[in-house]
């Protein structure tokens, strides 16, 4: 691990792809916000459900969970990464119904599609995993195509195989989103922060972002998470994550730089669209003492039609100044670890993927 941390923390430093993984250490969190607690600002009150999934963890292992998609079916399905079960199927009540997947020791980004009626699956590797030893290690990220159950359909061809990357640039790839086209967009967010555009069949389009731009604008650092923003329906656009700036970068659907929102002290992981809102898990929030990437600091943060910060639940209250958002932190009596994914279903609860959190499986937020 201590050679993950090293390799991250350099990373960190010379502002390339990965925005520093602190070390797994699985000891309990003090000073925890009371369950029975309303978090959250405005609109967007919620009361916690840490128990909400009712499964073991002793026959259905959890190292961290990444992410999670709801099928048209109205079942939750969460991606993590340990082999014995990197899918984990609930109902809304926490019922635990299917669990397979065993090929992802790397799972990180889960996309889920509706394709002629049918829902299918986008599968991330990003690349790192534990061995059996416990420490970190890297290998080529993977992105896969399946059927909810899990039947194989293709995989995206790695960029350096096909000409796209150098042989020794990395590809650790992070997150997918759809176009309304089918078009796949790869988030190279642990590699060369890179978005990646393939059409439905797998075929190479073309490639935007990277972090060697004059123009920051155009750079991406830990280009983490992706998504089609359809608010505008005539106009859809990418919202993509630059997690080690903070912030969210809007793209039109070829590539075209258009504006970021500045998020500070959140290291936010993907863009989720529910209505005219953005929901996204932040993995780290900035200490009051100025430090990053420290242990159990996330929360999540909500954003309105216009980009706005409206809630922050396991965060403090965003506050804006001349028009400013000013710095966003973990609220003093935490109640998240890392916040990894969000997931919202249709009566507005929030269902929260951590990374880093003990073996746990998601906590569900009520709406209040």
């Amino acid at each position: 691990m201590d050679s993950r941390r090293n390799f991250l923390k350099k990373t960190a430093i010379a502002s390339t792809a990965m925005a520093t993984l602190p070390s797994f250490s699985f000891g309990i969190v003090k000073n925890r916000m009371p369950e029975d607690e309303i978090i959250g600002h405005g609109d967007f009150r919620y009361k916690v459900h840490k128990d909400w999934a009712k499964m073991t963890v002793g026959h259905n292992p959890i190292l961290n969970c990444h992410e999670m998609q709801m099928d048209s079916k109205g079942r939750l399905i969460m991606l993590g990464d340990h082999t014995d079960n990197n899918i984990l199927v609930f109902d809304k009540s926490g019922k635990l119904l299917d669990y397979w997947g065993t090929r992802y020791p790397g799972g990180h980004g889960l996309t889920l599609h509706d394709e002629g009626g049918e829902d299918m699956l986008y599968i991330v590797d990003c690349g790192w995993f534990q061995d059996r030893t416990g420490k970190w290690a890297k290998q080529s990220g993977t992105v896969s195509k399946t059927t909810v159950e899990g039947r194989l359909l293709f995989m995206l061809p790695d960029p350096r195989t096909i000409g796209v990357y150098s042989k020794d640039q990395d590809y650790l790839p992070t997150e997918t989103a759809i176009g309304p086209n089918g078009d796949i967009y790869v988030a190279d967010g642990y590699g060369s922060d890179y978005i990646l555009q393939f059409d439905a069949k797998g075929e190479f389009i073309r490639k935007w972002g990277g972090h060697d731009h004059e123009d920051e604008n155009l750079n991406l650092r830990n280009a983490h998470g992706i998504t089609v923003d359809y608010r505008d329906k005539k106009n859809p656009v990418l919202i993509v994550t630059s997690r080690a700036t903070n912030s969210f970068k809007f793209f039109t659907l070829d590539g075209q730089y258009i504006k970021t929102v500045e998020l500070p002290g959140a290291f936010v992981c993907r863009p989720v669209m529910d209505d005219s809102n953005i929901y996204s898990g932040v993995c780290w929030s900035q200490t009051r003492e100025g430090k990053d990437y420290v242990r159990d600091t996330g929360f999540v943060t909500i954003l309105d039609e216009d980009n706005k910060v409206v809630s922050n639940p396991g965060g403090e209250a965003p506050h804006y100044k001349n028009g400013k958002l000013q710095k966003m932190y973990q609220s003093k009596t935490p109640i998240f670890n890392h916040g990894h994914d969000v997931c919202i279903d249709g009566d507005k609860n929030v269902y929260v993927c951590q990374w880093n959190a003990h073996h746990t499986p998601p906590i569900k937020l009520k709406r209040v």
